[in-house]
């Protein structure tokens, strides 16, 4: 049923599907919200949250009364979050479009591609939540991944897109799945040789310090924050730390920082098509001054003179924006194959591979899968770009497993 809805959503164009028990569909489209069809019943929304969540997100779920997790869905990567409210089951989707897109398919100005230029540093996007930093996030990653040769550390919660190497190679960990959480697995990262360090979100003190001692011992450190201009992201994490502490903080910023870049979500209805208006600021030797010294209300001017250094104001770059006469559409960027959808889960937890049926005993609990997905043949078929084609019934539930055999099977 959810596969449908999912369906329906992209068809439809919709950034977001929100569902709760004695309401019909919404969906949010072009930020509108957009009631279809018929109230859903709590029993079958209550179905759709069972087969969607594996046994122990499950148990978690039945504890905290939430649950977060990304899926493959009728094609679409999707970040789901499945709450509990006053009438039942509630489950918030966003419907990301792309997968492997870079800067030019995801309608982001070219200039921010001096970011990831930096083998060394802290780039920060932030944001309102919804806005696209995600997207963002990942379109900056394939610049990298198709440009350079690193070794690149990604820290999610959850994991919201699947990266296939090409020049670079990237290890996606999963909190709570694959480390307790962002604390822990940052402390691993440093002994696991990363040149980039990619950190879902900065939420706590402790994850912000982590991010900034990791920036200074000579890796590249991609993060996203809540805020709504780059002097308040900065702000927000001088501002997260105790009053003795800030002026080593701001300092700490001040050596490491690479760019801010602050988005927003436009519609633009001559073309029909939201895209991302962003702010950018540079570290240059204006933006570390005024950071020091804590006059972090000056960063907005710096930004405007900034123009020259490749910094953009709103308005700035809402008039490119307006002079801009190419857009890409979702459509036409490239889709997520189902195929290269590999599952987070622990090789312990038990799964459901896409299509199969998952069955429940007197209507609380949920069965086991009786079985263990197919392991990989010895030879993987490739398509027509030369990538490893991997389906979801070729997975094996064992990820070091697969790894060696991808390696195996690209050595012969």
């Amino acid at each position: 049923m959810l596969k449908d809805w999912i369906k329906l959503g992209r068809e439809k164009g919709a950034s977001d599907l929100l569902l709760e028990s004695g309401t019909p569909l919404v969906f949010r489209i072009r930020g509108e919200l957009i009631p279809i069809g018929e109230k859903i019943s709590s029993d079958l929304l209550l179905d759709v949250a069972r087969e969607l969540l594996n046994s122990n997100q499950w148990d978690e779920f039945l504890v905290q009364q939430s649950a977060d997790l990304s899926r493959t869905i009728s094609g679409a990567r999707c970040r789901v979050n499945v709450f509990q409210t006053i009438r039942g089951i509630g489950m918030a989707v966003r419907i990301l479009t792309s997968f492997k897109n870079n800067l030019n398919d995801c309608n982001l100005h070219p200039d921010l591609q001096r970011l990831i230029q930096s083998k060394t540093g802290l780039i920060i996007l932030s944001g309102p939540t919804g806005s696209g930093k995600s997207t963002t996030l990942a379109a900056l990653l394939e610049e990298i991944n198709n440009t350079h040769r690193r070794q690149i550390i990604a820290i999610e919660s959850p994991v919201e897109y699947f990266f296939a190497n090409q020049k670079s190679y990237i290890r996606q960990r999963e909190i709570p799945t694959h480390s307790p959480s962002f604390e822990q697995a940052i402390t691993d990262s440093m002994r696991e040789n990363p040149d980039v360090l990619v950190i879902g979100e900065m939420r706590t003190p402790e994850v912000m310090r982590l991010t900034l001692n990791a920036a200074e011992t000579g890796h590249l450190v991609l993060a996203t924050m809540h805020s709504s201009t780059c002097s308040e992201a900065i702000s927000r994490i001088c501002m997260s730390f105790p009053s003795d502490l800030q002026g080593s903080i701001r300092g700490q910023l001040a050596d490491c920082l690479v760019g801010v870049v602050c988005q927003r979500l436009e519609y633009l209805p001559q073309v029909q098509l939201q895209v991302p208006l962003c702010e950018v600021l540079l570290a240059n030797s204006a933006a570390k001054s005024n950071i020091r010294a804590g006059q972090l209300g000056q960063l907005s001017s710096v930004i405007q003179t900034g123009g020259e250094d490749g910094m953009w104001s709103f308005d700035r770059y809402h008039r490119w924006i307006d002079q801009k006469k190419t857009w890409v559409r979702p459509s036409q960027a490239v889709p997520i194959d189902e195929r290269e959808s590999i599952s987070l889960d622990r090789p312990a937890l038990s799964k459901t591979p896409s299509g199969a049926q998952r069955t429940t005993d007197s209507g609380t609990k949920l069965t086991q899968q009786s079985h263990r997905t197919a392991a990989l043949s010895k030879k993987k078929p490739r398509d027509s770009s030369g990538q490893l084609e991997i389906s979801h019934d070729e997975v094996d539930d064992d990820l070091e497993a697969l790894g060696r055999r991808l390696l195996k099977d690209e050595g012969e």
